[in-house]
């Protein structure tokens, strides 16, 4: 049996904000009608969140729920938690319209912290990045540049971002480029 490594294996970059690669991340995305009370009640046996509203993101422990779209959320727990979560949300779910797919391995995730994240952010992604427009623990599914990619602020000076593992490198070359000093241009 082989190991599971990160894509990049910790990779971190230190310019106007630090750029690093986050490690292994259990990912479970879970599909269905978010309005249905079985796939709440299951949310909330299995995870212990409630449902996130709209952009929105829950936590419980260290587990975390984050609104997606209508009809999908991912939640994040530790990597090694992910089957059992995912197989729990299945039983839960059987008689249930939905479906539950551990991700975590075609996924990436990377922290961005520092002052300048809203900057950084800003250069890649087309979102309005002002304070008053995108707040604390809203959750945006987006583009960075060429790549797609969902990012939400822990704090004022702290994001995390997850892409598809096949465009780790590029994320964090885009992420590393764009936060090298000099390259400021000091908006926010």
């Amino acid at each position: 049996m082989s190991n599971a490594v990160s894509a990049l294996q910790g990779s971190t970059y230190d310019g106007v904000v630090r750029v690093e690669e986050i490690g292994l991340q259990g990912m479970i995305t879970l599909r269905a009608d978010l309005g249905e009370k079985p796939i709440a009640t299951a949310l909330k046996s299995v995870c212990g969140t409630k449902m996130p509203g709209q952009r929105g993101i829950e936590s419980k422990g260290d587990i975390s729920a984050l609104w997606m779209s209508p009809d999908e959320l991912m939640l994040l727990c530790p990597y090694d938690a992910a089957n059992d979560v995912a197989a729990k949300l299945t039983t839960k779910l059987a008689k249930t319209h939905a479906l539950v797919v551990n991700v975590s391995d075609a996924r990436a995730s990377f922290r961005l912290q520092g002052a300048g994240l809203r900057e950084v952010i800003a250069k890649l992604a087309p979102v309005d990045m002002a304070p008053d427009q995108f707040g604390i623990g809203e959750v945006r599914r987006t583009r960075f540049a060429q790549a797609a990619a969902a990012f939400w602020l822990t704090d004022d000076e702290t994001a995390q971002i997850f892409c598809f593992r096949s465009v780790a490198p590029y994320m964090f070359n885009l992420l590393s480029t764009v936060s090298r000093p000099g390259t400021e241009v000091g908006y926010f």
